[in-house]
Parts: structure tokens; sequence; C-alpha cells
């Protein structure tokens, strides 16, 4: 080997690539082969540019070559030597890419690595730094490069790491792109085989193209898409192996689809599901979508049109055999060939959702507690995949207030007569379970579903029945709570309806224009009071849509129900009318009842009123 010659073009690096330059030097050092993986994952987006290049143009130098990434090691010399023969860069490339690309990419990497408390070596690649982590390891390096282009000619790029670069031209006979490092005295353990590939399986096993080492004519990685084996013959560590690569999530994911499909159409597909659906700051994914290759070729990095929007926490790959090869990024979703791949892929991840379901009803607790906004969300906005979703909602109720029960388990177990789908509204479980709205059902022994999500109005505004079955709101379902005749008879005698008749106009002078009607309900068992909507009021449902939306929406006054048998209404009939205490007590239901409803009063003024209350009962 020959050290390289000097150059005739001296450029300074940018600010911030210096900075960058002095923290990768100094803080990667424990993990220092990170360097061999970026310029690997270089060398293999290079090919992949040129085979996508190769689609629509054949005008190429070399375009016969081979596509591979060749590593030599020249230990007399101390020389590490990379060499793609991807699609190659002109000097102008040369500068733009290892001179002055950095800029924007180092700015980020820098305030990531100050703020974050990141391992440098999982991040380096997101930002498009990751060459510079060479000079961890290197005296100096030195890029030649010879593009795609026919009319192009050769250049080399050099640098010591310091505050300059050098350029000029180049004599270099193949296509592609040779990295060549002179090695630090303590970095020798890079010139060793056995090291380079136990790095090279460990990091770039799964690059698409072949690597090869030295002389030997051997592939080091393993090259095969691992989408594109067999499901049986894919062990569970591969599986996680490929995760950890791809996504650079260091959690499990929560499960997996592996597909190979020979009818309608023959595709792959391998899909995750993260334990988050927060992509994190070490995500090498910029936006959702899956990668698309046609025959193991990338087409597009982040295909969304391969699952419905809300889907879109899937991570993996699709590879059809059926996508033509020359099919454009821009016409690749109006092909029918795609909706065919949303069909067949959206179906078989709603039956592992089911599957799941029904067999580990544990880890399908697991996956619907970190995923059921997306699920929901599919419902309410999906038109033709929301009755696939419906199964897979899971619920609390009234009967089941720790485990998840699904619409159809609900079915199941209610009674024969009942001939529909209870659910409450609310803000939270504790609340809504001692809601007065609920009474009856608790008496009854019917059970209904507590729906709190603020997600779940939207779900109603389509799920309107299940199987045929209508889901109704409890709060709004007129059911009596008596249970016999002689009960509805004591309610019907002259001396009780004049008591209660006395108790309504009494509310309706004290609480004036706050309520539209005051009126006795038999759905109460245990509380005095509740609100309902007035007729002609918009759905509870939809009062809350319009609440989520930030849209003003005015409600009418609300009738005040009451319990002609709860002690309270019974003693307030005994009440003189001119007596403080009876007026106390009647805004104390009121706004007590305001409050079940998720409403807040004044509570300064409740504070007042209550202690009066409480002085007035021990007196």
């Amino acid at each position: 080997m020959v050290e390289p010659q000097s150059a005739n073009r001296s450029i300074p690096f940018k600010a911030e690539t210096i900075q960058l330059l002095n923290i990768l030097i100094h803080s990667l050092y424990n993990d220092r082969e990170v360097f061999l993986r970026e310029l690997i994952s270089n060398a293999s987006d290079a090919l992949t540019r040129l085979n996508f290049e190769l689609l629509t143009n054949r005008e190429v130098f070399e375009a016969e070559a081979e596509p591979k990434i060749h590593i030599r090691t020249y230990p007399d010399e101390k020389l590490l030597v990379i060499t793609d023969s991807g699609i190659g860069m002109n000097e102008a490339e040369l500068i733009e890419n290892l001179g002055t690309i950095a800029q924007s990419g180092a700015r980020s990497f820098i305030q990531a690595a100050q703020e974050k408390n990141a391992h440098l070596s999982d991040i380096i690649g997101q930002f498009g730094v990751g060459f510079y982590s060479s000079f961890m390891v290197a005296e100096w390096i030195q890029v030649t490069s010879r593009s795609y282009r026919i009319e192009d000619s050769a250049a080399t790029w050099f640098s010591e790491g310091a505050g300059t670069f050098n350029i000029e031209p180049a004599e270099y006979e193949h296509r592609g792109t040779q990295v060549k490092i002179k090695l630090k005295e303590d970095a020798a353990e890079f010139l060793e085989e056995f090291r380079l590939r136990e790095i090279i399986r460990k990091h770039s096993d799964f690059i698409p193209y072949p690597i090869y080492l030295n002389e030997g004519e051997e592939k080091v990685n393993q090259q095969t898409a691992l989408w594109r084996q067999s499901p049986q013959e894919v062990e569970e560590t591969q599986l996680e192996d490929f995760y950890r690569q791809y996504t650079l999530d260091f959690e499990k994911p929560l499960l997996h689809l592996h597909m190979a499909v020979d009818a309608p159409l023959q595709m792959y597909a391998l899909l995750f599901v993260p334990a988050n659906p927060e992509r994190n700051i070490f995500s090498p994914r910029k936006q959702d979508g899956l990668k698309l290759y046609a025959r193991k070729i990338l087409i597009q990095e982040y295909t969304q049109d391969l699952l419905p929007k809300s889907l879109r926490f899937i991570q993996g790959v699709v590879d059809s055999e059926d996508l033509p090869l020359n099919v454009s990024r821009e016409s690749v979703q109006s092909t029918r060939l795609m909706a065919q791949l949303k069909k067949l892929i959206t179906n078989r991840l709603i039956d592992t959702f089911s599957r799941l379901a029904k067999e580990k009803p544990e880890e399908y607790a697991k996956f619907w507690k970190t995923y059921s906004v997306f699920i929901k969300e599919g419902i309410a906005t999906d038109e033709e995949y929301y009755e696939q979703f419906m199964p897979l909602l899971r619920y609390h109720s009234l009967k089941n207030t720790t485990e998840w029960i699904s619409l159809d388990d609900y079915i199941e177990s209610k009674p024969v007569d009942q001939q529909k789908i209870y659910y409450i509204l609310g803000d939270d479980e504790r609340s809504i379970i001692n809601s007065p709205h609920l009474e009856v059902y608790k008496k009854r022994n019917l059970d209904v579903l507590l729906f709190t999500d603020p997600v779940d109005p939207f779900v109603l505004m389509r799920a309107k029945k299940y199987k045929d079955i209508e889901l109704v709101n409890a709060a709004t379902e007129k059911l009596d709570a008596s249970e016999s005749q002689a009960e509805d008879a004591e309610q019907e005698k002259p001396e009780t309806q004049e008591k209660i008749h006395t108790v309504i106009s009494r509310m309706k002078t004290v609480l004036g224009e706050k309520i539209s009607d005051v009126r006795v309900t038999h759905q109460l068992v245990q509380s005095p009071a509740r609100l309902i909507d007035a007729e002609g009021a918009l759905t509870p449902e939809l009062q809350r849509v319009y609440k989520m939306m930030d849209k003003e929406v005015e409600t009418p006054a609300r009738i005040l129900e009451i319990n002609p048998n709860h002690p309270i209404i019974q003693k307030l009939a005994e009440v003189s009318e001119s007596e403080e205490i009876g007026k106390a007590v009647i805004a104390q239901i009121y706004e007590n009842a305001l409050l079940i409803e998720g409403l807040h009063p004044d509570p300064a003024g409740m504070i007042e009123r209550i202690q009066k209350i409480m002085q007035s009962a021990l007196e």
C-alpha cells in the first residue's frame, strides 16, 4: 500500500463538525467497534441507491459489477480498507457528503449527546454522522470514489480529523467507494479477522449485500433477508436481533408477525409491535411506515399505504415478488397490488391480535393497555376495517372492575331476555361505578360497560350495534327500580303525592334557571337525585365529542330527577318553606348531582353551605 499523496486543495471543516469529532473521539472509546457498523451501513446504502438507479437507468459505469462490500486488512501497514461497488461520488459530492453535510446533523447530534444522556454509539447513525466515528481509531482517513455517472471522474478526500480536509483528483478504475483507514496503535484489534467477523455478525448480519473479508470468497454475513426465510426455520433470538438492528430498540417487541404467502400473490413480511408506540431518541425511523421491497430491492423507506392509519405503530418490512421492479416511488401507491397487500397484511394482523387475545389473554391485556387508543381510532375513522376491529375492544364493567372483557364476553354472560348492550360514559371508573344512573342496574343485577377513555365517544359515533345488538347509554335508558306492585301503589297514595309535589315545587323555586324541570324517577335506589339531559339536548356522546374538539356548544339546563323514597327527599317535605336549612339542602342536592356528573360547581360556596348544614344537624 502507498501513503496518500498530498492533496492540492485544503478545505476547513465547519465548526460543528470539529466539535462533533471531539465528542466522538473522546466519548466512544469503549464502543469503538461501531465505526465499522457505520461504514458498512453507508456502503449498503450506496449499493441500495445504485440498485434503485438501475431500475430506470442502464447508462451506468460498470453496470454489470457485482454489488458487494469488501473489507481488507494490511497488518504491517496498520491499514483497514472498506470497499463497495455502490453508487459512488464525484469530487463535489465528496465535499458535500464528507465535508459539509454533517453541519445540521452534527448540530442535532451534539444537542442529543448533551441533553439526553444517550448511548452515543446507538444514535450516531440517526444524524448522518456515523462516518466520523472512524476517527476514534484512525490516524488518518482517505476516501477515494468513482461515481456511477459515465462522464464523472474519480476523486480522493483525505483528513487527519483536525480542522481541515483535502480533496484532489484520483485514478480509480472501479465504480464505488474505498475507505482507507490508518489505524492508531491502540486499535490493532480491528486488523484481526476473528474480531472483524464478530463485529460484522453482531451489527451487520442482515445487510442485504455480501460482505467479503480479505481474499476469502465466503460471505461473512448471512445476507439472506430474514423475512424471506420460512417462519418455522427462524429462531426467536434471530427475530430479536433483527428487530434490535432494525429499530435500535433494545426492549423486546410485544409480538411479531412473520408472513410468507404464495397466493393470491407472493409476498413476505416481518412485522413487529413495539413495547412502546413512541419512537425513542435512538430510533433511525424518521416517520411512520413500513419498508417496501420489490424482490429484495428497497422501493420505499416509509410506506404508509400498506396498513390502515390506525395501525401506524407497526414496524417492519414487506417484500413482494409481484411488484414490478420498474415501479417508481410516486406510482407505487396507485398500483392494485398495494390494495391487495394492504388487505392481506391488515387481515393477518387483526387475526394475530385476535389469536393473542384468545390464547394469551394476559399478553393481550398488555397490548390493549398500550395500543387501545389506536384500535379505537380505527373503529372511529376506518370505514373499511372498523367492523373487524370491534371484537378487539376490551372494557372493564360493573361486574368486572379489574378484568378486561370483550363485547362477546358481555353478550355471552348477559341474561337471555336482555336485548341491549349497556354502557356508561365517565371520566374515571371510580366515579362512574358509584353513579346514580347505575343503581337500577345494580339492583336488577345487570352488567354495564365502563367507557372512560376520551376516545370512546368517537367510537360510539360509528359503533351503534355489535352483532345486531344495540349499544345504549345506561344513563338515558328507562328502567324501573321498583320490585313490586305494592311499592308502586305506595307512591300513588294522595298524601305521598302531595308531599313529593311540595318538594318539587320548592326545588324549582330554589334552583330557578339552573334546571329545566324537576320530576320523580323510579330508577334511583340509594341516591336522592340525579341530573339528566333535557329533551332535545345533544346526546352525552356528542357532548363529549365536541368537548374533545374544543367546540363550545350551548347545552340546555338539565332535568333534576328525585328519588321519592329517599329519606332526605321525604324529610324535605316536612321542613317549613321559610327555613333556610331546606334551601341549603336543596342547593347541595343539586350540586352533589353536578359533581357526580363530572361538572364542578363553585367549591367555596359549597364549603360554606355544607358547614351550615353540619351546624344545623348538630343543633
